[in-house]
């Protein structure tokens, strides 16, 4: 049976919710977990949010679920949720979360500045919760010495430059967070050496006629799924380690598998499209020439 998604469109209803003192803004807040008046047990709860979140937590024995995968989180480990996706909290031996902090950012916070257009490309806020960023305690000091600055600006007096300060210290704290996470792809350099090598056979599998006939031409979300990734951060990872991107990844080894079988069959073009997942012979033409420079027929010749 499928759980109730609790959506929770602004601030001020999180605040309810976790019946924490009203935000002092209604677009942005930071919830210090040490001030919850009620630490409320949390069992199989599904919530939406209506806004982007980044957290610093310590909790003991306590799963976070997003998508199919769980991830049991520690002092040290920042979670950064975007607008709409939908968090599980499992615990069956519950110990409240009373060390760290929430940051609150509604998009309408960011809508009037370039950082609302530069929020696509901070590609952690599309994450799993397993693939969280494992801050380092001075990473952490920088993280929170930011945060800190934030809450500043909303204990004081709202003038007209508060929230082009505000807007600005998220930016930096963003900025942080993409040179903290590029240290963990590096740091993590041996075990990320696994993952593509994982991640080849995968390639490979899916490039199989019995799996090309069953699920087409393989999907980032399809080699994601099967790796345990989600794409953006498989995807990040490839790049870190080999330069090309997931997509990339697969029409190399579409259009390597494409010259295997143009100069190795004398099957006419339109079946090796077929064969190779296209729908459309012309798809597949258009697609190779803007790969190699020459049409199929052109490069068998």
């Amino acid at each position: 049976m499928m759980k109730e998604i609790i959506r929770i469109n602004n601030i001020t209803q999180l605040h309810e919710s976790i019946d924490y003192e009203s935000p002092k803004h209604p677009l942005i807040s930071v919830i210090d977990f040490s001030k919850r008046k009620h630490q409320n047990r949390m069992h199989d709860i599904s919530v939406a949010l209506g806004f982007y979140t980044i957290s610093l937590k310590d909790g003991k024995n306590c799963n976070l679920k997003y998508g199919r995968n769980k991830y049991d989180f520690s002092e040290g480990s920042l979670i950064f949720t975007a607008p709409g996706q939908v968090v599980t909290y499992e615990a069956s031996n519950y110990v409240p979360v009373n060390e760290g902090w929430l940051l609150c950012i509604h998009p309408d916070l960011i809508r009037p500045y370039s950082l609302y257009d530069r929020m696509k490309d901070f590609s952690f806020f599309s994450y799993d919760t397993h693939e969280a960023l494992h801050v380092s305690d001075h990473e952490k000091s920088i993280i929170t010495e930011v945060v800190k600055s934030i809450e500043r600006e909303l204990s004081q007096n709202i003038d007209v430059y508060s929230q082009d300060l505000i807007v600005s210290n998220i930016e930096v704290l963003l900025n942080h967070s993409n040179r903290f996470y590029g240290r963990q792809f590096i740091t993590r350099n041996q075990l990320h050496k696994d993952v593509i090598s994982r991640f080849n056979q995968s390639l490979e599998k899916a490039f199989e006629p019995v799996n090309i006939e069953l699920h087409g031409i393989p999907t980032v979300k399809y080699l994601a799924d099967k790796m345990g990734y989600s794409r953006n951060y498989l995807s990040d990872m490839l790049r870190k380690e080999t330069g090309k991107n997931t997509l990339e990844h697969i029409q190399l080894k579409l259009v390597d598998k494409a010259k295997t079988m143009l100069l190795n069959s004398s099957d006419p073009v339109k079946e090796i499209a077929y064969s190779l997942g296209f729908e459309y012979p012309e798809h597949f033409s258009k697609f190779f020439k803007k790969q190699t420079g020459m049409s199929p027929t052109m490069f068998r010749n």
